[in-house]
């Protein structure tokens, strides 16, 4: 008796040398697992595949009756469990890989395979179909529970009832499965949106009856049945029998409230400053966008205030940096509180700060805040023992006067603060046009310098100090 090869591919190529060239790939790679059939239409194919057991079918896209897409349903109408390779041309590839969608295993490009990819291609399509065989009865629900077996697992016949809880799913719930089985998913397991708190629809059930898989809304909450609750991430599909009808569903989801807590704090560190705790440089764009959509609608005014601490780094540099540190936050906790709710106090960086006050009926109503601002941050700090005093210079522009965008308000703000800072210390200034002709200036002169310093055009003179009894140099 002749001994069958492991596996049979049937070619369907109606191009000769095309066919030639496959058969001669696979002998070159002493290809004995697999036998080669080889039929030139789709007619003769679909003969061949009623009378003879193949395993792999090898066809070419480019044939002409059917053509495309239509060859391979035409294909997988007459035998629908066996593997399908497409041959396809470069034009034709966006169809060959609408063609995997169809149920095609994989495709290669005619002109481009190689004996070794045409080998490749051939040993995965035979592997995935032994795979589907041994697993095909309950491919769907093992794909689904061995994936994530380490997560919570809810299985539901047909008409809603829960089949099966694994212990993870016990333990989320509340529910053993011996209670729980037999029960409806409303009974056993509560599910509400987080903000709203409303409950969200048995997800499982229109999985089921829409027989397509899904997913819960974002921000889910898992009531457990003792009342705790949990942030959950869930999974939902469909479970068929092996004529595709619909038997149940499967949902897979797990408990994410760590991570939850995680990316809110991971959010509020980008945000905020580290050492005072208050919204740094990140938030700042959005603070003062608030208060000028605010300004707009009201018809009114916002103002950006941006100071800098007079002498800090004297006081940083005498006493240390842990004093520096505690000065910078009871600083910033005076401001929160001097401010109202509504209004943002900002750290932008080392000793600056950014305030930025909301809905201004007139400009000049910010020189009571920036008094009372001005004071309090001058007021005695008892730090560590230390009793510290600290100036402050401030700098004030005004929406819409002064910027009709956050950008030109803080920068406007900053060189009001400049001006302040150059007319004595615990000082404040509005800003005005004219300031920013005097920092350009301020600029142009810093880049003249720059450029002497890098030509060499500055020119060193001195005296030295000489010691008359030993003759020696003592200083300059």
């Amino acid at each position: 008796m002749e001994k069958r090869p492991a596996k049979i591919i049937l070619l369907i190529e109606n191009d000769p040398e095309d066919a030639h060239l496959i058969h001669e790939m696979l002998n070159s790679q002493g290809a004995s697992v697999f036998e080669l059939a080889h039929v030139e239409t789709v007619r003769d194919a679909k003969r061949y595949l009623t009378k003879y057991p193949v395993d792999i079918v090898l066809l070419d896209l480019g044939l002409t009756d059917p053509h495309g897409l239509d060859v391979v349903r035409s294909v997988r109408a007459t035998a629908p469990r066996v593997s399908i390779v497409l041959l396809a041309s470069a034009d034709d590839e966006r169809i060959a890989f609408q063609g995997i969608q169809e149920g095609a295993q994989d495709y290669l490009i005619k002109g481009q395979i190689e004996p070794r990819e045409l080998m490749r291609a051939l040993l995965n399509a035979a592997e995935r179909k032994i795979i589907e065989e041994i697993q095909f009865i309950e491919k769907e629900r093992a794909q689904v529970t061995l994936d994530c077996i380490g997560d919570a697992v809810i299985c539901t016949d047909a008409s809603g009832k829960i089949t099966f809880l694994n212990r993870i799913a016990e333990t989320m719930t509340g529910w053993p499965v011996k209670d729980a089985t037999g029960r409806t998913m409303a009974e056993c397991v509560r599910i509400v949106d987080a903000t709203t708190r409303k409950p969200i629809l048995d997800p499982m059930a229109k999985a089921a009856t829409q027989n397509r898989r899904g997913s819960l809304p974002l921000n889910c909450i898992l009531i457990r049945r003792d009342g705790h609750e949990v942030f959950i991430e869930d999974s939902v599909a469909p479970i068929h029998d092996r004529d595709g009808q619909v038997t149940g569903a499967v949902m897979v989801f797990r408990d994410v409230s760590a991570t939850r807590t995680l990316e809110n704090e991971l959010t509020h560190s980008a945000q905020h400053d580290f050492l005072t705790g208050l919204p740094n440089r990140t938030l700042l764009k959005d603070r003062v966008s608030q208060a000028i959509s605010l300004a707009r609608r009201q018809r009114c005014h916002a103002a950006v205030l941006f100071m800098d601490l007079d002498g800090f780094k004297r006081i940083n540099d005498s006493m240390g940096h842990l004093i520096g540190d505690k000065l910078l936050q009871s600083v910033a906790k005076r401001l929160t509180d001097c401010v109202r709710s509504p209004d943002s106090v900002i750290r932008h960086g080392g000793d600056e700060f950014i305030v930025v006050i909301q809905e201004l009926k007139h400009p000049e109503d910010a020189v009571t805040t920036v008094a009372r601002l001005l004071k309090t941050v001058f007021d005695v700090h008892s730090i560590d023992q230390h009793e510290i005093s600290v100036a402050t210079s401030v700098g004030v522009s005004v929406y819409p006067g002064d910027g009709q965008d956050p950008e030109t308000l803080v920068r406007n703000a900053d060189t009001a603060m400049y001006h302040a800072k150059k007319n004595g210390n615990h000082n404040y200034r509005f800003f005005s046009p004219e300031m920013t002709l005097d920092g350009w200036e301020r600029e142009s002169f810093e880049l003249d310098l720059g450029h002497a310093l890098d030509q060499h055009e500055f020119v060193l003179h001195y005296q030295p100090k000489i010691d008359l009894e030993t003759g020696s140099i003592i200083g300059v």
